[in-house]
């Protein structure tokens, strides 16, 4: 029997006394309906995401439409735009290194606590982006302070998405955990849609008729950062621990290494996770970054940069309605049925999206856009739920970081470097498709090795060995 599946099936653990008794009897309410304090908690979660996420988005975005031409201008057009993308993977290096930071201090000292600080690591780094010289005043200084900047990000990042994951998840009842664990894969998808709208509100308003938005207009959205940290750093102060950790003695708190013992006793778990996210990430990679910079080049489609804007906000809009829509339904049907099946539909668009975007309209553009990114917000919603799920308290926080942020690695960094490299060979876009299809090939097999977890217990030991 799997580990998972031992999970569900481990014995009542005995009720203490004294003080672990409150934190026990709050977990306990966990199995029921949810109470005012989880709702806030589930909010802080999205609210927190969504302002990371859009910090980190923003990037992306930037990168993609003007960050080869400031901070890379030596390199020439295609080069530079490649060296711009290229920053971008900095962030998937140090994401894993986020998680196992920050996953030891969110398993052994809290989860809030970890939350604060890479909110505020992350609001730093994108308002000292927003305020960084060019390449034409600094020289080489800025590409390396950009991509120092953007380490930054990988590393708060890294411990954000866990912690948020966690907030909801150990804090949901048990049959609604799905539910609540849409909130942060929703904070994700918001970010896309705000990022994309910022974007597009700045462009129209500036223009780039005499260069404003190429000069500092592109900046507005790093430096309204320090706003959005503020009122996210509010919201978060406000909440409280989660039922599942607070119940929970130090003592409990077993692991004195989270990320060796992650290794030593769930393994399997571990690898087959990770190339669960793996596709995921090259996908949501592909659809959120290099779809802009494919439509917008010269060497790509050639479209405006408003109208892509435009296009990239109605598609973060679909992603975030499949998002809450998967995530409710795998509780009712199973997180794993929900990501098998959005993978087998996301193998098959991949291969057809890039001819239909190949006939140059914006209508074309649009439609395989909208519907890949819809897709992929049915395979993303349940994987707040199924990640944590997937191991016990005392590195549930390193185990779920881990296993999310490896797979952006293997996923999203690689295919950000990937996809500029396939299209620019004889090969073309078309072999962007097939590489998308079987990294959703791996995504598929591995959550087909993978149990179901959505009955799973939080707050039972996991056996010792995986």
């Amino acid at each position: 029997m799997s580990t998972l599946t031992s999970t569900a099936a481990a014995p009542p653990a005995r009720v203490r006394t004294g003080r672990a008794s409150k934190g026990a009897t709050r977990a306990t309410c966990a199995a029921g309906e949810p109470s005012q304090s989880t709702r806030r908690i589930a909010l802080a979660s999205m609210v927190g995401t969504t302002i990371e996420y859009y910090d980190y988005l923003i990037f992306g975005t930037a990168a993609a439409l003007v960050f080869g031409q400031v901070f890379f201008p030596q390199l020439g057009g295609a080069t530079g735009a490649l060296a711009a993308l290229a920053s971008l993977a900095v962030a998937f290096i140090f994401r894993p290194v986020g998680s196992v930071l920050f996953g030891h201090i969110g398993d052994r000292l809290g989860r809030k606590s970890t939350l604060i600080i890479t909110l505020l690591l992350m609001g730093i780094s994108t308002v000292g982006v927003g305020l960084l010289p060019s390449a034409a005043s600094i020289g080489i200084a800025a590409p390396i302070l950009l991509v120092l900047l953007r380490a930054f990000q990988g590393l708060a990042v890294g411990g954000e998405w866990a912690g948020a994951a966690l907030f909801a998840a150990e804090s949901a009842p048990t049959h609604r955990r799905g539910r609540f664990g849409a909130f942060p894969q929703l904070g994700a998808t918001l970010a896309f849609v705000l990022s994309g709208l910022t974007f597009l509100i700045i462009y129209l308003v500036v223009g780039d008729a005499d260069g404003a938005f190429l000069e500092w207009g592109w900046r507005v959205p790093f430096l309204l950062s320090g706003v959005l940290i503020a009122v996210g750093l509010w919201v978060r102060l406000r909440t409280s621990e989660t039922p599942v950790f607070a119940a929970t003695t130090p003592t409990e708190r077993r692991a004195a290494i989270p990320f060796a013992e992650v290794w030593r006793r769930q393994p399997r778990t571990v690898l087959l996770t990770v190339g669960v996210m793996t596709g995921i990430f090259a996908c949501i990679s592909t659809g959120s970054v290099y779809l802009t910079s494919y439509a917008t080049g010269t060497s790509g489609l050639g479209l405006s940069e408003p109208t892509v804007l435009l296009m990239t906000i109605v598609a973060g809009v679909a992603a975030a309605l499949t998002t809450v829509l998967s995530a409710r339904w795998s509780d009712r049907i199973g997180r794993r049925r929900i990501i098998l099946s959005a993978s087998v539909a996301l193998i098959g668009w991949s291969l057809a999206m890039f001819p239909l975007m190949g006939t140059g309209s914006v209508a074309a553009f649009g439609t395989g856009l909208v519907i890949f990114m819809a897709l992929i917000g049915l395979a993303y919603g349940p994987v707040a739920a199924y990640l944590p799920e997937a191991f016990p308290t005392a590195y549930r926080y390193t185990g779920t970081g881990l296993t999310y942020n490896l797979g952006g690695v293997a996923g999203g960094g690689v295919a950000l470097v990937v996809a500029p490299m396939l299209a620019g060979s004889g090969a073309g876009t078309l072999a962007i498709g097939i590489y998308l299809a079987v990294m959703m090939l791996i995504t598929a097999g591995c959550m087909l090795a993978l149990p179901e977890t959505k009955d799973a217990s939080l707050t039972q030991p996991r056996p010792s060995a995986a």
